[in-house]
């Protein structure tokens, strides 16, 4: 299949560099890695809040690592960072049932906690993963909808891609 050159969304054909969406993959990375830096620069939360935001970032870190790791094995030989399916089959049980990227929705959760236990700047710089993240989806979601008959259906069925009752 082409890079996504015809596709509608912005700058979807910019990142997705080849084939496979590299370009999604390079770019996830620097983010991920400009949040983690960017949670030792000021400014920080306010002192009066941080034990709450501390209390909140915790659960949030660990639900997001357990629901990251949960949709990755369920995954098995379907795991990729790259928005193009390697044709492993098409995975809709376990935390597939509740969100159609539920890795993503790990990874936001995770990022979030970090940033809501170091500093602002982290999560601005999520919020700008998130919607990097959602520009993947959209790419994921045409790819995966060209590789396996049963995708629409299963779209039809699991409505929510990231965040579940909401998004």
């Amino acid at each position: 299949m082409p890079s996504s050159s015809s596709s509608s969304e912005p700058g979807a054909a910019a990142l997705s560099g080849n084939a496979r969406g590299t370009g999604w993959v390079v770019a996830q990375f620097i983010l991920m890695a400009a949040v983690l830096a960017a949670g030792f620069l000021p400014p920080t939360w306010p002192a009066g809040a941080h034990r709450a935001l501390t209390a909140v970032a915790a659960v949030l870190v660990i639900a997001g690592c357990a629901f990251a790791a949960w949709a990755a094995r369920a995954l098995g030989r379907s795991l990729t960072p790259f928005p193009k399916p390697v044709g492993a089959g098409l995975v809709t049980t376990g935390p597939f049932a509740l969100v159609r990227h539920p890795i993503y929705t790990g990874g936001l959760a995770l990022f979030v906690g970090y940033s809501l236990f170091s500093s602002i700047p982290a999560l601005a710089l999520t919020v700008l993963l998130g919607l990097l993240w959602t520009g993947k989806i959209q790419v994921e979601e045409r790819l995966l909808a060209a590789a396996y008959d049963g995708y629409a259906a299963y779209q039809a069925n699991v409505r929510r891609r990231l965040i579940p009752f909401v998004y």
